[in-house]
């Protein structure tokens, strides 16, 4: 949901910086990939050692790069379905990293709880991205979610921000609150493609009762 509303506004923002590097010749897939090697390297550096407030900060200066690329895509007239493939796998790569390294954090500092929470963001996040180009690729839509990535990202990394501040109890509860939301999400798109299935017959219960029934001969 954050998606809609925010993309808008950061593509205004960065459309001079895509510009200019646009014209001293960097491409968007370069930007793509630069952006993701630094999302891995900041988190995997800062935030097993518990630097939150560091880690927070530099890996959202490479989040950004995620908007940068789609815009100079779309300056260039050079968005393609291979740039938004790359886009789509790379952007495992960061959350990952993100999730993964603050798991590692909470588990070594016997913060089982919060490991826990990282774990079912980290893994119910894969599943939400997952179900939606599975559906897509099968002809359904599934453009619908309460938390999808934006809302992992930010609310993720402000909390542990916040943390970082020395704020208390924030972390926990945004960190629960995705994880919650998360797996939502999953059954809200598990229901919503079956909805559409069971319209058009493509169930296998749906199929199974239009059989007709044959009578056994003896």
């Amino acid at each position: 949901m954050l998606n809609r509303y925010a993309r808008a506004f950061f593509t205004r923002v960065l459309t001079p910086t895509a510009r200019f590097l646009l014209r001293i010749g960097v491409g968007p897939d370069t930007v793509t990939l630069l952006g993701t090697l630094g999302v891995v390297a900041c988190a995997v550096a800062f935030f097993p050692r518990g630097s939150f407030l560091v880690g927070t900060l530099a890996v959202t200066a490479f989040i950004f790069s995620d908007l940068l690329d789609g815009t100079m895509a779309r300056l260039s007239g050079r968005a393609s379905k291979w740039g938004g493939f790359l886009d789509a796998t790379l952007d495992r790569f960061g959350d990952a990293a993100i999730f993964g390294s603050l798991a590692y954090y909470f588990a070594v500092n016997d913060k089982l709880g919060l490991f826990l929470a990282c774990m079912i963001c980290l893994i119910s996040g894969s599943v939400t991205s997952y179900a939606r180009a599975k559906a897509e690729s099968l002809g359904f839509k599934c453009d619908i979610g309460y938390v999808e990535r934006g809302e992992r990202l930010v609310g993720s990394l402000v909390a542990t921000g916040l943390d970082g501040l020395g704020v208390p109890f924030v972390q926990a509860i945004a960190l629960w609150a995705l994880a919650a939301g998360s797996t939502c999400t999953v059954v809200q798109r598990m229901l919503y493609v079956r909805k559409q299935a069971l319209a058009l017959g493509l169930t296998g219960d749906a199929a199974a009762a239009a059989e007709p029934e044959t009578e056994e001969t003896p």
